[in-house]
């Protein structure tokens, strides 16, 4: 391929990456933000639903006892009920997982949420569970996975023209080209991932207090988190993809200032 007519190519692939991303933009109606989404809310329930037999599959299935089980769904169901969550026509379900090493807990797009059975055993507080729980529901409702998967298209489509463009097939080492434009693909949605946590974080203050759940407990498991992480001998996977929790208390404690400026309600339960 002449490299005039690889040029022309690489352009029209990043242009038509551009303008697809930039062209697909909805306001979130729990955040007030505009996104940059390119599925339906019906598109991620149902990758929600297809894909979480899969995720549950990697952490032992789920777990035998119906007792706790029940408890995280009835945790995770006061709080949609009585925040903005439900609101929405997402179909949250939240589900405990059997792995008792892993300390872990995530969403996927649509409403399922999942907490290993590793990190419900740190917990020690309702309050705690909630915080836990809460944080994941902003994911899904903030539409982290749908905004995340619209930025790996473009990154995909920008990583693509690169490679395109600086492909030699006389040169073999200019596939270099190629690789460090997928490694800054990666940065730059890691960096977002960062700032969807934060986020979550938030929102997770205002929908925990809004179920009656005192937001400080949120503090109370970062504090047991870094603990966790300081006495085991690998990183626990929970950091694989949040930020380290002593960078998140400051934010929720300011989060928790900036929320309830007059101080928090009463009768909040721990």
């Amino acid at each position: 391929m002449r490299g005039g007519l690889r040029y022309i190519i690489a352009l029209l692939i990043a242009g038509f990456s551009l303008v697809t991303y930039w062209c697909k933009r909805e306001e979130n109606t729990v955040t007030g933000e505009m996104q940059h989404i390119d599925m339906t809310v019906d598109q991620e329930i149902a990758l929600g639903l297809q894909a979480a037999p899969q995720m549950a599959a990697q952490y032992g299935g789920l777990h035998p006892d119906q007792q706790a089980a029940a408890r995280v769904k009835e945790i995770g169901q006061r709080i949609v009920q009585q925040t903005d969550a439900g609101k929405t026509p997402y179909q949250f379900d939240f589900h405990l997982l059997a792995d008792e090493q892993t300390i872990n807990a995530f969403a996927l797009p649509g409403g399922q949420v999942f907490i290993t059975a590793g990190l419900l055993s740190k917990l020690k507080t309702e309050g705690q569970v909630a915080g836990v729980l809460g944080h994941e529901i902003g994911h899904v409702v903030a539409r982290h996975s749908a905004q995340q998967l619209a930025k790996a298209k473009l990154t995909q489509g920008l990583a693509g023209a690169a490679g395109v463009a600086t492909y030699d097939p006389d040169n073999p080492r200019s596939v270099a080209g190629p690789i460090a434009a997928a490694a800054i693909a990666k940065l730059m949605t890691l960096k977002y991932g960062r700032d969807d946590e934060l986020q979550s974080d938030n929102l997770a203050v205002r929908f925990t207090t809004s179920a009656g759940y005192d937001p400080r407990a949120m503090v109370e498991v970062m504090n047991i988190l870094a603990s966790s992480r300081d006495g085991a001998s690998s990183t626990p996977e929970f950091f694989q993809t949040h930020p380290n929790p002593e960078n998140r208390i400051t934010k929720i404690e300011q989060a928790i200032s900036q929320e309830f400026p007059n101080g928090l309600p009463t009768g909040l339960t721990p």
